[in-house]
């Protein structure tokens, strides 16, 4: 079972290997392009081939990449996906040794490689419910200063809005990041984009919908701001009550892992050598303890899916 559980995780290295050579091989390419602009890719090329066929690895990248970027985690998306890897690899050998098993082995590097990124979810969470309270009061300043620079200039409203200092709560930070993505980035979609994911509720939506509008084609969008803002104000107690409701999926996410641990630490506090003997030895404690791992982990993705659709 141990060579089993080798042979994955050499097979999983070797996949991660090959991901990292095919990011160089981009990198060495598109310095090559950029000296010479005019040269020809044949379609049977080296290059192509191993992008066609990684197409998936450059879809997940860019999620991975827009995710960090929503986060403000100064890390770059190869990284993290390398270190998912690697975790995933460790994961698969330290479930095959220890649950002697392939479905030990393999579920158990699972879980292990995506605890990163259901970290990342939990944290965009938690930050999404921080902010909900505070973006009311954001729009409001944004739709003054908007009023103010003459009901066209939207980056010039933007840039007020900053300025003035009076953004509550994380609302500074995320409006400083899409000026600097509206500045910078040269891609306003992303950018308002990036500001729906940071956000994440149906407001938010409505207010990134009026930008894109206004940058896109000029007009004004003062009529549709004051609209929203009514709706808002009109819409706080509902608010107030899925703020709520947020919370309790919260709390009822660490319920399982508080009852296994309580579970757990009465069997060792009454009976020591048999808890040792039947959660570690036994093959049908091992596989019990795998199976508690899985509902805690499918608690945790069962509430972020429901923490993402109450936003």
């Amino acid at each position: 079972m141990a060579n089993l559980a080798l042979l994955s995780g050499s097979l999983l290295l070797f996949v991660l290997l090959f991901m990292v050579i095919r990011s160089l091989i981009d990198s060495a390419e598109d310095k090559r392009q950029l000296r010479s602009r005019l040269t020809y890719e044949s379609p049977y090329s080296l290059r192509r081939m191993l992008t066609e066929r990684l197409r998936s690895y450059g879809m997940l990248r860019q999620h991975v990449e827009e995710l960090l970027e929503t986060l403000r985690i100064k890390l770059p998306a190869d990284t993290f996906l390398g270190i998912s890897g690697l975790l995933l690899v460790g994961g698969v050998v330290a479930g095959g040794m220890f649950f002697q098993t392939a479905k030990g082995g393999l579920l158990f590097g699972l879980i292990v490689g995506l605890a990163p990124y259901i970290w990342l979810r939990g944290l965009l969470i938690h930050r999404r419910m921080g902010a909900q309270l505070d973006f009311l009061p954001a729009v409001e300043l944004f739709y003054q200063c908007y009023l103010v620079t003459g009901e066209r200039h939207v980056r010039i409203a933007l840039q007020r809005t900053i300025e003035e200092k009076r953004l509550l709560g994380p609302m500074q930070a995320v409006f400083e990041q899409l000026y600097r993505n509206l500045s910078v980035r040269g891609d306003d979609d992303a950018s308002l984009r990036i500001l729906g994911s940071s956000l994440g509720h149906l407001w938010s939506d409505y207010f990134v919908q009026i930008l894109r509008v206004a940058l896109s084609e000029g007009v004004p969008v003062t009529e549709s701001l004051r609209e929203l803002l009514a709706d808002m104000r009109k819409a706080r107690r509902a608010n107030e009550q899925e703020r709520h409701r947020l919370l309790e999926i919260r709390v009822a996410n660490f319920t399982p892992i508080l009852f296994l641990a309580l579970f757990i630490g009465i069997n060792l506090r009454y009976n020591q050598a048999n808890a040792y003997f039947y959660y570690l030895q036994d093959p049908q404690g091992r596989d019990m303890l795998l199976n508690a791992l899985l509902l805690i982990f499918g608690s945790f993705l069962l509430g972020l899916w429901l923490s993402r659709k109450k936003m």
